[in-house]
């Protein structure tokens, strides 16, 4: 049997701290796998410099000369997590029989990977890593990491529990992923609506080697509100909702104020009407601000706008001018 050619893809923005370690274990998982004769010695580990601010793409370029196994490509500015991830995997799709994403911090346990190889040999197209538990977190994002996975099932989206983006997808999983042309790709639900063989991968998150995160709450918060508005409508049949009980309250409200206008007994409600009015004012506000939420989307969509663009990819061949004038800079 052929072996496979694996691509293991590495997004990077600002990770001079941890470039190295991250190489070097990463070679180490791929060189036992090929003593093993589990993957082709073509493999290699594909570095991807999401518009790094710091030494990142110098370092990518001296590990490249000094490693085999690392290669790189560089996009043209910072695009955020997810494109300089997508960006790396339709990169490796062209040469590779499956591709591995992972994040650089090396958080995840690159000892699974050879999990992943052999899920893969036994004919699974898309094999999760899955975490046991979230030890790591803190209570503030543990609480808030279960209760976005809860949310999105309430909502209809077919996500994998506690996966993020450590995944072995196969050539013809890529090759589907690749017809989905949407600027805003949320990664985790497409990949769960692609099908084939799927089987998990139970791993210990760790502690990150070095570095600060690059996901702040701010980028969680959006990241979160950008997938449900991705793959559900249901915000928007809630504010119907929402408006249609509001009407009933008001209805029941109005007839009661008639009643007791008719009665005699109907006092000035100053308090209440100013209440009934901030309350739907902000009800309304809310309710334009999510629907422009999703118009906003529509907008981006159909400009059909690339989802992002490489400077230089050295895994393809196509260096161009920005290695020359990173190794200047190397020797200056």
């Amino acid at each position: 049997m052929k072996r496979p050619m694996l691509t293991i893809v590495v997004p990077c923005y600002n990770e001079e701290d941890v470039l190295p370690e991250s190489a070097r274990q990463l070679t180490a998982v791929l060189q036992s796998l090929i003593e093993e004769q589990l993957i082709a010695p073509e493999s290699k580990i594909l570095f991807v410099d999401d518009g790094s601010q710091d030494r990142t793409w110098i370092l990518i370029n001296k590990l490249m000369d000094q490693n085999r196994y690392v290669t790189g490509i560089k996009l043209a500015r910072n695009f955020g997590h997810q494109k300089a991830l997508i960006a790396g995997l339709e990169t490796a799709k062209e040469k590779s029989d499956c591709v591995i994403s992972i994040d650089a911090d090396l958080q995840d346990d690159v000892g699974v990977i050879r999990d992943f190889v052999l899920k893969y040999l036994e004919g699974y197209d898309i094999v999760y890593g899955v975490r046991n538990k979230r030890k790591t977190d803190t209570a503030f994002k543990r609480l808030t990491a279960q209760g976005f996975y809860r949310l999105m099932k309430w909502m209809g989206v077919d996500l994998v529990y506690n996966h993020a983006d450590f995944r072995l997808m196969s050539k013809r999983a890529l090759e589907e992923l690749s017809r989905y042309k949407e600027v805003n790709l949320f990664l985790r639900g497409v990949v769960a609506q692609l099908g084939f063989r799927t089987a998990v991968v139970y791993y210990d998150r760790k502690e990150r080697f070095a570095g600060t995160s690059k996901y702040p709450l701010k980028k969680m918060i959006a990241f979160a509100f950008d997938g449900i508005t991705s793959f559900s409508v249901v915000p928007i049949r809630m504010i119907t909702l929402i408006g249609f009980l509001s009407f009933m309250i008001s209805s029941l409200a109005g007839v009661y104020i008639m009643i007791s206008k008719l009665t005699g007994h109907a006092d000035s409600g100053w308090t209440s009407m100013m209440i009934s009015i901030w309350f739907i004012g902000g009800l309304l506000l809310m309710s334009v601000g999510l629907i422009g939420e999703y118009i906003g989307k529509i907008y981006q969509e159909t400009k059909r706008r690339p989802r992002y663009s490489i400077e230089t990819d050295l895994y393809s061949g196509r260096a161009g001018k920005s290695v020359q004038a990173t190794k200047l800079a190397e020797r200056r």
